[in-house]
């Protein structure tokens, strides 16, 4: 009689995780995973341990040891030669020589993936680059995050890796953080140098912070060839704090396609599994 009661509790938990594999729920990016962060359960996984380059979704550690060095967030930091990308040769418009408070870098680091930002903030780090990346190392593993490396601070390097579960504790961390949780879901923001004229606008690169159907916590986006396109949130669903990692996605807009697919099934399925 016990076995057969047991059987019965437990067998919803196999139906919904049957469901959730064999469902309608076609995802494009390579890797992914669905987690609720309130009762860590996994609703969903594809190729989640897969090691494979993260992009900028490396920004979030970055931004996770800027914050946790409890650095002034009004100090003045030039951008410095040091800070341009000579290995992607990506564009900035952060021109050499400019000025901004450290909370404005961190900003644009989150909200807009400026590699630039990025870089300096790393730089200004106590102990330089070099210490910044054995603070992000030390706080991976700190967190569980036992599949991941961090080389530098943008993501640039596809020698950042990690796997899809790791990405879901380091963005169920980053959203105890007030900070980056304004700052990555910031949708536009004008910033200017402390000693240059002008300003520059921005916009959110996750365009998903500008539409009214989410309900978003923490984002985070990324690219480089070797990582695709990827996509990082926590988010609000069905009244769960939903984290969403979606890795390598194929097409420029496959990875928003994946999460507002999977926002729908979510919300078309509350009633048939707990998530």
């Amino acid at each position: 009689m016990k076995r057969i009661l047991f059987l019965f509790l437990i067998l919803p938990l196999f139906i919904d995780s049957a469901f959730a594999q064999k469902s309608n729920l076609d995802l494009k990016s390579q890797s992914a995973l669905i987690f609720n962060a309130k009762n860590e359960y996994v609703i969903y996984d594809k190729n989640a341990d897969n090691v494979a380059p993260i992009a900028s979704i490396t920004k979030l550690m970055t931004a996770m040891v800027t914050l946790d060095a409890r650095l002034s967030p009004n100090d003045i930091i030039t951008i410095e030669n040091a800070d341009v990308d000579k290995l992607k040769h990506t564009a900035s418009r952060l021109r050499v020589g400019s000025s901004y408070p450290r909370h404005e870098l961190l900003r644009l680091a989150l909200m807009s993936s400026e590699n630039r930002a990025a870089a300096a903030l790393g730089r200004t780090y106590p102990g330089g680059i070099e210490a910044f990346v054995v603070a992000m190392n030390r706080k991976a593993q700190q967190i569980g995050m036992h599949n991941s490396r961090f080389v530098d601070p943008t993501g640039l390097s596809s020698n950042n890796v990690s796997t899809a579960r790791d990405l879901a504790k380091l963005v169920a961390v980053s959203n105890r953080y007030a900070v980056i949780r304004d700052f990555s879901t910031t949708a536009q923001h004008s910033v200017t140098a402390t000693n240059q004229r002008g300003h520059i606008q921005y916009v959110n690169s996750n365009s998903l912070t500008r539409n009214h159907n989410w309900e978003i916590d923490v984002s985070k986006t990324g690219y480089l060839s070797e990582a695709g396109r990827c996509l990082v949130m926590q988010a609000n669903i069905s009244g769960q704090p939903v984290v969403i990692v979606l890795l390598n996605s194929w097409g420029k807009n496959t990875r928003i396609g994946d999460a507002n697919r999977i926002k729908r099934w979510l919300e078309n399925h509350q009633n048939r599994k707990q998530v």
